[in-house]
């Protein structure tokens, strides 16, 4: 990434920072993917557990490898034959590890889902949700949010599942209802009820889709 577009990035992300504590959440900032692992690290005691959906952020700064290798109860869902069971697992974790497909300006936060474990977790569940987020996913405004949610990440992770949906060939949403739709639940989190649950780290690097 750019020194100017960094540069940036820190500046913007003071108003992002703003935005989500005004929402009852918790937020701070981390220059690169080890200082955002070594702040995830910080934040989940020892002995935690600790579930996630399929993140390519929480992987990228080396997250998921941490919780794996350390001492945590982390739920790893690729390591079940049962899928449904290590889904349903996650929502009496400790700790849900997620990103975001998109976040606004001001701190307000767009997912889109298939299985909807992901979303619903979020939602409501787990005692916390930690959220890895890089600056590229940074929108203007709630609709920019969503295009960049249905027209970015969504056609990307079709591609990356391998699935069968207009997107895969065309690169941007069809507003489909194939049998493959990974846009089936759509969740704009724009405030948290309960002081503390949601943290979430910017990181100023590009991370995920």
């Amino acid at each position: 990434m750019e020194e100017m577009t960094k540069k940036r990035n820190a500046l913007l992300a003071k108003k992002v920072i703003e935005g989500l504590r005004s929402r009852n959440m918790e937020a701070e900032f981390a220059e690169t993917k080890e200082e955002a692992l070594k702040k995830a690290l910080e934040l989940i005691p020892e002995g935690a557990c600790v579930s996630m959906g399929g993140s390519m952020s929480v992987h990228a700064i080396g997250l998921s490898e941490a919780l794996k290798n350390g001492n945590y109860n982390f739920i790893d869902r690729d390591a079940y034959e049962d899928k449904r069971q290590a889904m349903l697992l996650a929502y009496d974790a400790d700790f849900f590890l997620s990103s975001c497909n998109a976040m606004t300006e001001d701190g307000v936060m767009v997912n889109i889902d298939g299985n909807a474990n992901r979303v619903s977790a979020i939602a409501q569940g787990p005692k916390h949700v930690l959220f890895i987020v890089g600056m590229n996913k940074i929108c203007k405004d709630v609709d920019h949010a969503m295009k960049r949610a249905r027209n970015v990440a969504s056609p990307i992770n079709a591609q990356r599942f391998g699935l069968k949906t207009p997107c895969t060939q065309t690169g941007s949403c069809m507003n489909c209802k194939s049998a493959d739709t990974i846009c089936c639940q759509f969740l704009i989190t724009r405030y948290s009820r309960h002081a503390g649950r949601i943290h979430v780290i910017l990181v100023n690097e590009d991370l995920g889709y």
